[in-house]
């Protein structure tokens, strides 16, 4: 028999579970490394801080899109996404989620960002190379939530800094983005009504208002052109040109 205990019942009685929180911490490994826990309903996740959330290597790579781009090089022409990969694929989104959420959840946010761009770029790795159309279709519906964690958290990042102004644009270009996703998907019509897209609009508002942001050269620049006063947004176009010179 082991010396130590090979429960975790301490540490869940420790760390109780609220349904409807999302709980994470931060704290040493063994070997003094960085870890992120995230506590579940039917337990505790631990992850890696770097690489992998699961600390596998893949082929030695830090994680499987990795991997697959070492692969997909190799292979050329013949390569393909089969049954086994998509399934690896699946693993790694999987982890990638759970870990941008924990992330968020300590006010990492910089690293939620980073996560983001993770899946963000395997998704379009493996839309691109996947012949089951369902399954990719199956994990594309998933776009506009991973864009909207991202640009949540990019926001989020630039408050932590106090630039309230490059806050609010974070938002108003990440939503454009979004507008992008559904014109490809022929899906304009529900744009302004989804979900994301008016909770997005919700966090601007609210920074806006919070921290009395001033729109911005190119908020007032499109607003005037929108409204038709040409005259204004002629003048603001001369600034923004100015402000864009003096940058450089």
């Amino acid at each position: 028999m082991p010396d130590d205990p090979e429960h975790i019942d301490e540490l869940l009685a420790e760390w109780p579970y609220e349904f409807g929180e999302v709980a994470a911490r931060i704290v040493p490994g063994a070997d003094g490394r960085e870890v992120l826990q995230l506590r579940v309903d039917l337990g505790l996740l631990q992850m890696e801080s770097t690489g992998r959330p699961d600390g596998s290597r893949p082929g030695g790579f830090d994680t499987y899109y990795d991997y697959l781009i070492s692969v997909a090089f190799q292979e050329g022409e013949s390569f393909e996404l089969d049954e086994l990969r998509c399934l690896e694929v699946d693993r790694e989104f999987v982890q990638f989620f759970h870990r941008r959420i924990g992330w968020m959840a300590v006010r990492r946010f910089e690293r939620a960002v980073a996560d983001a761009d993770h899946t963000l770029a395997l998704m379009d790795f493996t839309s691109a190379h996947a012949t089951d159309e369902s399954w990719v279709a199956m994990h594309e519906q998933y776009r506009p939530l991973v864009l909207f964690h991202r640009i949540q958290a990019a926001s989020l990042a630039e408050l932590q800094q106090e630039r309230f102004q490059e806050a609010v644009g974070r938002i108003v270009d990440g939503i454009e983005q979004l507008r992008t996703i559904f014109v490809q998907h022929e899906a304009l019509d529900d744009f302004e009504q989804d979900e994301v897209v008016v909770k997005l609009r919700e966090m601007k508002e609210a920074i806006v208002e919070h921290y009395e942001v001033q729109p911005s050269l190119t908020q007032r620049l499109a607003d005037a052109i929108a409204a038709e006063q040409y005259e204004l947004a002629a003048e603001l176009r001369d600034q923004l040109e100015r402000h864009q010179r003096r940058k450089f």
